[in-house]
């Protein structure tokens, strides 16, 4: 099930909740964004949470904020919080303007991300599947 109200997918993977972040959050999204990310860790009772940022190339003093602001509620609600995908910029602006992700963890991409959650991407074909070995 996904929620698209703030713009921004909210997609639930067992007891994972994966959403993202992108540079067009605006005064009306963000706060209808966290909202909803909070509503549904609630709600679904999810243990964990990756927040894929990698879309963004750049960050202002209001997602900025929103990110700090979103990681701290989720992690009041009992959820471990895993950002995923920082780039340089990003990282280097969120020194700058001094927002800290208190008790966040961070993965270099979701993939990473995943993995550290327990999550692990399968080399073999799904059971069932058909598999035509070369001969």
């Amino acid at each position: 099930m996904t929620g698209r109200s703030s713009g921004v997918p909210l997609l639930r993977l067992g007891d994972v909740l994966i959403t993202g972040l992108l540079n067009e959050l605006d005064d009306k999204a963000a706060p209808t964004f966290t909202h909803g990310l909070t509503e549904r860790i609630s709600a679904d009772r999810v243990r964990d949470v990756l927040i894929d940022i990698s879309r963004l190339e750049i960050i202002d003093l209001f997602v900025a904020r929103t990110l700090m602001e979103s990681t701290t509620m989720a992690r009041l609600l009992g959820a471990r919080v895993i950002v995923a995908g920082m780039r340089p910029p990003v990282a280097i602006t969120l020194v700058e303007l001094g927002i800290e992700l208190v008790g966040v963890e961070t993965a270099l991409n979701a993939e990473q991300g995943m993995a550290a959650l327990g999550w692990h991407q399968s080399s073999q074909p799904p059971e069932g599947a058909r598999h035509d070995a070369p001969r």
